[in-house]
């Protein structure tokens, strides 16, 4: 196991009615910004609770933010927060709600002149940030306990993250029976984007970590069982109430510590996003099974364990293990509804050499210490036609 320092600063409240809490959780006297998307959390009841939680404070709001957070609406809220006052912003939503929030954090902070745009490029510290929490309304990103948010941006076009500590939410709201009214499509990218994360920091090269190893096998055996159920079952709140912890425990970073991780799935998935607007969770479904082929020398240890571990598979060749799991990884994610080649979503051979050419000067070193250069990411896409 390497060396590492684990801080994770974030108050997480669960449960049934926790929206309820907010009064207690928010500066008492800050005005705050409300963020949402597309008008959701008016039908299931969400934006009423979250309302009447927050009482006579005074408080504004900006809806509209897409599925994949536009760099243009960032820029629209961050001038509505800095004409309003806005002291708190309170994020009321999925992962997309919460990282336009946490990127209009930032830009209402960031240096006067410059463009905020400028941390997706350099990834430079993060001097200050607004502070903000969240209600989370749909399990996927993770972003609820972390400091990471994805952000794209249409006249590049880009789809590009920036990590820092300074946009920790102070606290995120998880209520699983708000969940309940999410359509099949939601519910199966969340599942999808919360697999990948725990494999890409799971299926990489043995590192002496066998406390991670089972901590990530747990996020994906709960996965297994409980996403066809929530298919199934939609307003069944034990079932939503594992998918959202799961969601919550793949990307706090705890599976991350000491170990290495392999991000090379979610950068080729955006370019696919970015390019051809496939949801991100169908991008990962198409993607990561291709990965695993092509890097399938390099991660055969972990893959066989995997396969011995998740999808309890006897074979005694860790070759044919590897294999076996990738199918059943590919498998999993179709019996979700998830189609998983390029050509389920229309995209043609072509889309290999241009998602290429985009991430050429973008290194990309995956745990095994191999950079993937743009002859790997086309190779790795011709396996996902």
């Amino acid at each position: 196991m390497d060396n590492f320092t684990y801080h994770n600063p974030v108050k997480i409240v669960f449960g049934r009615g926790s929206i309820g809490e907010l009064p207690g959780l928010l500066p008492a006297a800050a005005k705050v910004l409300v963020t949402y998307g597309g008008g959701s959390i008016q039908r299931n009841g969400v934006y009423d609770q979250v309302a009447e939680a927050l009482g006579g404070r005074e408080w504004v709001e900006f809806g509209g933010i897409e599925a994949n957070p536009r760099y243009a609406t960032c820029m629209k809220a961050t001038e509505m927060a800095a004409a309003e006052g806005a002291e708190f912003l309170l994020a009321v939503g999925g992962g997309s709600v919460l990282d336009a929030t946490k990127f209009v954090a930032v830009a209402l902070r960031y240096p006067e002149g410059r463009d905020p745009w400028e941390i997706m490029l350099t990834r430079d510290a993060v001097a200050s940030a607004a502070p903000l929490g969240c209600v989370m309304t749909l399990p996927a990103t993770g972003s609820e306990m972390n400091g990471n948010a994805v952000i794209t941006r249409d006249d590049v076009p880009e789809k590009l993250f920036f990590s820092s500590a300074k946009v920790y939410p102070q606290f995120s709201i998880l209520d699983p029976s708000v969940t309940f009214s999410l359509p099949p499509r939601q519910t199966a990218n969340g599942v999808i984007d919360t697999f990948v994360h725990v494999t890409e920091q799971y299926l990489t090269r043995p590192n002496n970590a066998p406390l991670q190893d089972r901590q990530a096998e747990a996020i994906l055996a709960t996965l297994v069982e409980e996403g066809p159920k929530a298919l199934e079952r939609p307003d069944d709140y034990d079932v939503r109430a594992n998918l959202m912890w799961s969601a919550t425990n793949a990307l706090n970073r705890q599976l991350s510590c000491g170990t290495v991780g392999d991000w090379s799935s979610h950068r080729i998935g955006h370019e696919l996003t970015a390019l051809y607007g496939v949801d991100h969770g169908q991008s990962l479904a198409v993607v990561h099974p291709a990965v695993l082929k092509y890097l399938k020398d390099k991660k055969r240890d972990k893959l066989a364990q995997y396969a011995r571990r998740i999808w309890r598979l006897d074979e005694a060749d860790d070759d044919a293990l590897a294999d076996a799991a990738i199918e059943r990884t590919e498998s999993f994610f179709r019996s979700l509804g998830v189609a998983t080649r390029l050509g389920d979503y229309g995209i043609g051979p072509e889309a290999a050499a241009l998602v290429a050419r985009r991430l050429a000067g973008r290194t990309m070193k995956v745990c095994e210490q191999v950079d993937l250069a743009a002859e790997d990411v086309e190779a790795i896409l011709a396996l996902a036609r």
